[in-house]
């Protein structure tokens, strides 16, 4: 089952104690790797790391995800809020500094000084923090669960988009194959028309035998039937990795390049405009495909 790397969840609830509303938003765009941020409200920084770790938890392993966790509290408990001396001392020094240096305006008032968050420690009983992870996994949990759902959503139609270009290409590998048997089966005799005339015109003089030979060899480089076969076992292998649970996006990514060769060395080797037409389409398909493949975990 692919899933899409683009996608958007949220769940608000108020946690058991009846003392926090906590809402828990994550969204996602595509990205090569995990690209995970994390906003919190101060108090809860030090959860961040469990957030992540969650995530991963949970099978996320691709897109740049952010997250964001408000807390709105309703009724305070075990919160201990202390002035941090050391920072206050050097903060006023600067700002004391700064007016004297400067000769500014002497507003430096205790409400003035409070707007520097830095100013005051918030201790929580340790606890309190475990009881507030739980709190942020519920909300989250409930998040991350939409948010998945909307994936794999996502994801269902980007498969059954890139299963349908698929079909379409095996259509033209098919046709492909038809003109190239019936190009492959009057190539040899041509081809041993043309030698025999050009050693007819120099009068040189060559066994029939050495001719046939040289002419099948050279029929033979013509032929496109392995690439056409190993193109073949790629649909057959991009049928497995849709299917499979894991992360596909990087294997599609893999495949489509081989598919690419293979349908480059086609088109090298073909000597027919239809078939040059139809590669064209089949590259077409294929950048469609690609394109489609970015947006896949």
């Amino acid at each position: 089952m692919l899933k899409s790397m683009t996608a958007f969840g949220r769940a608000r609830k108020i946690n058991e104690a009846g003392d926090r509303d906590i809402t828990a938003e994550i969204k996602s765009v595509n990205s090569r790797y995990l690209d995970c941020t994390v906003k919190l409200p101060r108090a809860y920084s030090f959860l961040e790391e469990k957030i992540k770790a969650y995530l991963t938890e949970r099978g996320i392993s691709r897109g740049k995800v952010e997250i964001f966790i408000g807390v709105d509290v309703l009724e305070e408990t075990g919160l201990a809020i202390t002035v941090d001396h050391a920072v206050a001392d050097s903060y006023l020094a600067a700002l004391y500094d700064l007016r004297d240096t400067y000769g500014l305006k002497d507003d430096i008032s205790v409400m003035s000084v409070a707007a520097n968050r830095d100013l005051f420690k918030i201790e929580k009983p340790e606890d309190d923090a475990e009881r507030d992870w739980l709190d942020v996994r519920s909300v989250l949990s409930d998040a991350v669960d939409m948010f998945i759902a909307a994936r794999e959503r996502e994801g269902a139609n980007l498969e059954e988009d890139i299963m349908k270009k698929a079909e379409i290409i095996k259509g033209y590998a098919e046709k492909i194959k038809e003109l190239s048997e019936r190009d492959i089966a009057g190539y040899g005799a041509k081809l041993e028309e043309r030698i025999k005339k050009f050693l007819s015109d120099f009068e040189i003089d060559v066994a029939e035998q050495r001719i046939l030979t040289e002419a099948a060899i050279y029929a033979d480089r013509a032929a496109i039937d392995e690439e056409l076969v190993r193109l073949d076992s790629h649909f057959k292998a991009m049928r497995d990795i849709v299917r499979t649970p894991e992360p596909a996006g990087r294997k599609l990514d893999f495949l489509l390049q081989e598919m690419n060769r293979e349908t480059n060395t086609i088109g090298s080797k073909a000597n027919n405009a239809e078939i040059a037409h139809i590669v064209v389409d089949i590259k077409t398909e294929l950048e469609k495909i690609r394109e489609q493949i970015q947006n896949i975990e």
